[in-house]
């Protein structure tokens, strides 16, 4: 890993338990980044924050390592007292769980932060539950209700389970919002508002919020439930990082598929996700690709959970090297060594163009960031090189760089439903009904 991200602050110069800086020698943590070295600090001290941070820069073991730190300062004070620590329940004594709560805006963060919590709360004697959804439905709703210390999740499942009165907000000492203007682009700020309103009142736990943005609505979101928290902004003069190499080709259209496969030729990527904008470009591409020797999976909104999950180990093990992805994966991803990212596609969101290519030069490494700006989404560039203050690099197509392409086999059909044959004079006219 590159060390040039670090700074010169060491965790062993902080405020952390012996136990918590195992766990960070264990996995190799030494120095700070950043962030890191910001909030840290404050944050052990109980103060609140709302930290801004390109992707990739340790925001995930900055609240991770505060949080483990106030549930370790809590135990200790019970156990000074005489009282039961929290997290054995004896007897007839009433379910205190959790104590401290995580919300990620989608699946994919919350199973990331739940696997670096298990790695950096090594030697802890903490119990987490892991809470999405999609699946796994009643193993979620018995492992939340067995008394655990930390609940990591997506908003809509916590909620679902709160409501059958599986656990109690009642007693949570520390609060994250992690991706909070995620939160808001998934809709899931009524959500976040409704947890947060059930818990202690902000002045009585610690509250942390990570964004990629602290836009209006999110320092809003922040001063409204949060107590007096203190701003703080990595490298807000780039919007993207100097790590990763930006170029553009401006192909026509039919010269898109060619260019892709001529660019994959030429650069042969350790691991590149491909990115489009609807799932039917996604499944295209995933065909092309494979029937011109590229091994490739396709990861859409509507893909099951255990297949999603299957496909992402695959590209984490290298199994495949290409990801093909609309935007459900742009963000609470982090998938080490992705050496270039392709968008296939421009995104209509300019902000999607920045988590998008976050994907690659993670943690100090180096990446590479290919957008096309064909005929159909060509009018996002300009308005992506205003938001992010710097013009990109157009290179030339040349012959080169143009493959030649088979053809693949086209996808079977789905079987048609009764309506969805060709429709008679009779069908056009009927009118529908209250039924229909």
């Amino acid at each position: 890993m590159n060390k040039t991200h670090l700074t010169e602050t060491r965790f062993s110069n902080l405020e952390l338990s012996d136990s918590i800086l195992q766990g960070l020698n264990d996995a190799g943590f030494n120095n700070c980044t950043p962030i890191q070295d910001k909030a840290l600090p404050l944050l052990l001290r109980n103060k609140d924050i709302a930290g801004q941070a390109q992707t990739g820069t340790g925001k995930t073991a900055t609240f991770l390592l505060a949080t483990f730190q106030h549930l370790i300062n809590d135990d200790d004070c019970k156990n000074a007292g005489g009282r039961t620590t929290q997290g054995a329940v004896t007897g007839n004594e009433q379910i205190k769980n959790p104590r401290a709560i995580i919300l990620a805006p989608t699946r994919e963060l919350a199973i990331q932060i739940h696997k670096d919590a298990l790695l950096l709360s090594k030697y802890l004697n903490l119990k987490f539950a892991l809470i999405y959804g999609g699946t796994d439905y009643q193993k979620q709703l018995d492992t939340i209700k067995s008394n655990i210390d930390l609940i990591i999740g997506t908003p809509g499942r916590v909620i679902d389970f709160y409501r059958q009165n599986a656990f109690t907000l009642d007693n949570v000492q520390v609060t994250v919002m992690d991706e909070a203007d995620r939160m808001f682009d998934l809709g899931f700020i009524k959500d976040i508002r409704y947890l947060l309103r059930h818990m202690p009142t902000p002045e009585h736990r610690l509250n942390m919020l990570f964004s990629a943005t602290l836009s209006y609505k999110v320092t809003e979101l922040a001063y409204e439930h949060m107590n007096n928290p203190v701003l703080i902004r990595i490298e807000t003069e780039e919007v993207t990082s100097k790590a990763i190499q930006q170029s553009a080709y401006c192909p026509a259209n039919e010269q898109k598929m060619p260019l892709l496969i001529g660019l994959l030729n030429h650069y042969q990527p350790q691991r590149c996700i491909i990115f489009v904008n609807t799932k039917r470009c996604a499944e295209q591409l995933d065909d092309t690709l494979n029937a011109n020797g590229y091994k490739t999976a396709a990861l859409s909104g509507d893909v099951p959970q255990d297949k999603r999950q299957r496909l992402l180990n695959d590209f984490q093990e290298n199994k495949i090297t290409l990801l093909i992805a609309t935007d459900v994966a742009a963000r609470g991803l982090h998938i080490p060594d992705v050496s270039h990212v392709i968008n296939y596609d421009l995104p209509q969101d300019v902000e999607d163009y920045v988590h998008r290519i976050g994907r690659t030069a993670r943690f100090g490494a180096s990446g590479e960031a290919i957008s096309f700006i064909c005929e159909n989404y060509a009018y996002s560039m300009p308005d992506i090189e205003e938001f992010i203050g710097q013009k990109i690099q157009v290179k030339a197509i040349t012959a080169n760089l143009l493959a030649d392409v088979i053809t693949p086999a086209k996808r079977p059909l789905k079987p048609k439903t009764a309506y969805q044959g060709k429709r008679t004079n009779q069908d056009r006219s009927r009118k529908p009904t209250a039924r229909s």
